[in-house]
């Protein structure tokens, strides 16, 4: 998710996907492991479904700490290409990966590796602490990130200095200002191709809107600024969210849905979605599945519960002991005519949960 074409982040990253898509840190010590994820192969037993396979895992930062800060609570991957000189000293690494904690950090990890390398702290105009969930970067470095608490979206300098902060439709803020619910807002972000619209997913239904049905919000860019634009409609599941989507170079969406069940575990599903004939509800009160309203199409990529377990263990119970709160979703690069995808989850800083980068190839 980041404030730059994700045309242009495909096509760098097809430069460094075998980077970005090699082995996880392997010893509890993330700034020096060097392991390789757990299964590497692409064989048939590795697909997930006839679009999506799994190439790997690792739970290398699970409990870690980098610098004093702990390694986890990740909302949002990023790449963060190579785009000015190197800086002589702090500051994310030019060519890493930046991975969001939902408690305001932003980290750089090795590309390689996924090994911290830096962590910048985030916090909103009176230093308060950030619910950071949604991540862009955009092709200058600076750094997009959504906060759930208000909602709101902000660009951040590499340091963590506030730049500015974008318009955000009142409806979407939370009760009594608008209609939507604490810790239910802005989860996704991400750019369409082109860099002049930013777009941001709602968790969960605003007030007024049926269950299920979320809002997807779209900013254009505008002499460098950001100005509100069309909104669009796309129906989850019943019982999940929104807590990640991922623009395609042609405009359609990769999206992630995600729920979970106590005593079931977590259920996570990859879906393609393709917002370009939706319909503008920018100007629609309540969406309640009313004619003349043509919602984002979607297409089931995978369900995660089907990817084989790779011998992965849980900390509670799962259908797939694969599974935890996947919640980041990143596009490294192309190979072979599929996408290299990278997930991550969210342990919430909590020992019966892990953190996990997943590594999928997905075909579009």
């Amino acid at each position: 998710m980041r404030l730059r074409t994700v045309l242009a982040t495909l096509t760098a990253g097809l430069a460094a996907a075998a980077t970005l898509t090699a082995a996880g840190p392997a010893n509890a010590h993330p700034a020096t492991s060097t392991a390789t994820d757990t299964a590497t192969n692409t064989a048939p037993s590795n697909a997930c479904s006839p679009a999506v396979s799994l190439d790997g895992f690792s739970d290398a930062l699970d409990k870690t700490t980098f610098d004093g800060a702990f390694v986890g609570n990740f909302s949002a991957l990023a790449l963060d290409l190579p785009h000015s000189r190197p800086r002589s000293s702090g500051g994310t690494p030019i060519g890493s990966l930046a991975a969001l904690s939902d408690r305001s950090s932003l980290f750089g990890l090795d590309a390689k590796t996924r090994a911290p390398r830096s962590v910048v702290p985030l916090a909103d105009e009176n230093g308060a602490a950030l619910d950071s969930e949604g991540l862009a970067i955009d092709g200058d470095g600076t750094r997009l990130i959504t906060s759930e608490t208000e909602p709101s979206i902000r660009r951040y300098s590499r340091d963590g200095e506030i730049l500015d902060r974008l318009p955000v439709p009142s409806s979407l803020l939370v009760a009594p200002a608008g209609r939507a619910t604490t810790n239910q807002t802005f989860e996704g972000l991400t750019l369409l191709p082109g860099g002049r619209t930013l777009l941001a997913s709602m968790e969960y239904a605003i007030s007024g809107d049926s269950a299920g049905i979320v809002r997807f919000q779209t900013w254009q860019r505008h002499h460098g600024r950001f100005a509100l634009s069309a909104q669009y409609a796309y129906r989850a599941d019943s019982g999940l969210g929104v807590p990640e989507v991922q623009a395609l170079p042609d405009g359609r969406l990769l999206v992630l849905e995600r729920g979970f069940t106590t005593g079931v575990g977590n259920t996570v599903r990859l879906y393609v979605a393709d917002p370009r004939h939706a319909t503008d509800t920018g100007g629609v009160a309540n969406l309640t599945g009313q004619d003349g309203v043509r919602l984002v199409r979607k297409t089931l990529l995978a369900d995660i519960v089907n990817c084989p377990s790779l011998g992965a263990t849980a900390k509670q119970p799962q259908p797939n002991p694969l599974l935890d709160n996947i919640e980041a979703m990143v596009i490294t690069g192309r190979a072979k005519g599929r996408l290299e995808v990278l997930l991550a989850s969210d342990d919430n800083q909590n020992a019966a949960q892990t953190t996990r980068f997943y590594r999928l190839r997905v075909r579009v």
